[in-house]
């Protein structure tokens, strides 16, 4: 989901062309492409005003245009959050590049894939060199602008919001190699202003991401910040004492993270209570790119005073549904505009209450794939998305999203592993549900349960119990103190099985 927000930043000792944060002013119209004013960028060095950020962008630009950047490239980015990282990000926009994200952490081989698979020119990264990367040159983006004279005028992304493919993201790659999935500008602007006035983003709000930017949830975070014309905080997500000082510091008022991000704060406000005094100011804590576990959802208001604010959405389509302050259920209600409908294995279109796969219809829905030439395998527009995700509506019409549509046959019963992890849930810590094929009974289910404290393995079968039925009880349990966790938050299910020995 994207979300959450305050007050004004707290003004901060800062170096040259960096100074406390004003509160940016509310754009005339938010949906224009080169609103007159920047927002803010702060980190733990102070905060670019929207003056200053607008010359370093337009500076940053003009040193990439000189290095042979224009419009139409294709630009893998590769790097970890940071000021400069998101000034390089505008700066690209500015001059109409499309944008290739990739996770500083991934390895050469895959550099080298995403670079051939999207046929990027340029690697802007924060190395020195690259001497692997099959395009025409290598950039560095640390300092970009910075030290350029002051350019007049304003960051105009109207151009590359108007760009077929403006970004190229990618699959988590989990059944193969990742697919390079192609965003339309047009695609990326509208969902993002569908999801200001879901949400109620303001100007006055201070944004702190603790996501990676190279990914899709975190990207939308950059480009709602850009367009809501209010302030986002740069923190070192992944030290989340160090982030959470930081954001207090600059009076967050929304916070979006991963739940297994949130596992980790609690436990890091559980040590520091002075924090939850310094976060009282976020109104809306938002969660996605994976299921909420339910003790998780049922703890966090206990500790923080609010709920986590779920939501949906793929990165083939953006966010679909957003749980929202005054409707914190579920994953609250599809954004408006954006069509949603549960289907039946039989094909009929599900009644409240009953599972089904989720399949959209939205305008902010991809134009497609990367072939292997880098060209593009189109999707039809305008036509119904099936997302191979599980869910149902309640009845008052909020989304509940289960996990992957993986059904299993057992017993003679239909059952999906993520649906049993959400029952199991009911015991008080987060469940994974491992299918694993069995030549002569189908398939067995090995459960798995996340216990710091290493309770034993028959303690959280007799727990999980009284919450299945016969046919859904797990053939094997094992107790792990956390989940391995993936490069994006998600759950790391094939080392996992490794560790637990449930190959499948």
């Amino acid at each position: 989901m994207t979300v959450t927000r305050t007050e004004e930043p707290t003004a901060r000792t800062a170096p040259p062309d960096r100074a406390a944060a004003a509160p940016a002013s509310r754009a005339s119209a938010a949906s224009s492409a080169a609103a007159p004013a920047a927002p803010g960028l702060a980190d733990a060095a102070g905060t670019l005003t929207g003056p200053a950020l607008t010359r370093r962008v337009l500076a940053a630009a003009r040193e990439l245009r000189g290095r042979g950047v224009g419009p139409g490239d294709r630009v893998l980015v590769k790097g970890d959050n940071s000021v400069d990282y998101v000034v390089a990000l505008l700066a690209l926009m500015h001059l109409d590049a499309s944008l290739v994200p990739v996770d500083h952490r991934q390895s050469a081989a895959d550099g080298r894939f995403a670079a051939r698979r999207a046929r990027a020119r340029w690697l802007l990264t924060r190395e020195d060199s690259a001497g692997d990367f099959p395009g025409e040159g290598v950039l560095g983006y640390p300092g970009c602008g910075a030290g350029s004279a002051p350019l007049d005028g304003e960051v105009d992304l109207a151009a590359w919001f108007a760009r077929a493919d403006a970004v190229v993201l990618w699959s988590s790659g989990t059944t193969g190699r990742p697919k390079g999935i192609v965003k339309s500008g047009r695609a990326l602007h509208d969902n993002t202003l569908r999801t200001i006035r879901s949400m109620g983003y303001r100007a006055d709000d201070v944004l702190a991401p603790l996501l990676p930017f190279s990914h899709q949830y975190g990207l939308s975070v950059v480009l709602l910040w850009w367009l809501a014309r209010c302030t986002l905080v740069v923190t070192p997500y992944q030290r989340l004492d160090v982030a959470l000082a930081q954001a207090a510091d600059h009076g967050v008022t929304a916070v979006d993270a991963a739940p297994s991000t949130y596992h980790s704060l609690l436990g890091v406000v559980r040590r520091r209570p002075e924090l939850r005094a310094a976060l009282s100011g976020v109104r809306m804590w938002g969660v996605g790119g994976a299921p909420l576990p339910a003790p998780l959802a049922a703890a966090f208001p206990e500790v923080l005073g609010r709920p986590l604010l779920d939501g949906y959405g793929l990165t083939e389509l953006g966010n679909v549904s957003l749980a929202t302050p005054d409707a914190p259920t579920g994953c609250g209600r599809p954004l408006p505009g954006v069509e949603v409908r549960v289907i039946r294995p039989d094909g009929e279109k599900a009644a409240p209450g009953e599972l089904g796969e989720i399949e959209v219809l939205s305008p902010g829905l991809m134009e497609g794939h990367l072939l292997d030439d880098g060209t593009l395998a189109p999707v039809p527009q305008d036509s119904w998305y099936a997302t191979a995700d599980l869910g149902h509506f309640d009845a008052d019409g909020n989304l509940h999203v289960v996990g992957r549509n993986q059904a299993v046959h057992r017993s003679g019963f239909t059952l999906y592993p993520e649906s049993l992890e959400r029952k199991a849930e009911a015991c008080g810590r987060q469940v994974k549900a491992l299918p694993v094929e069995d030549v002569r009974r189908g398939w067995a289910l090995h459960f798995v349960v996340a216990d710091p404290e290493g309770a034993s393995p028959a303690h959280w079968r007799r727990r999980m119990a009284p919450h299945l039925a016969a046919y859904e009880q797990p053939n094997a349990v094992h107790v792990v103190d956390r989940f391995p966790l993936s490069a994006n938050g998600k759950i790391d299910t094939a080392e996992l099985r490794r560790m637990v020995g449930a190959g499948g």
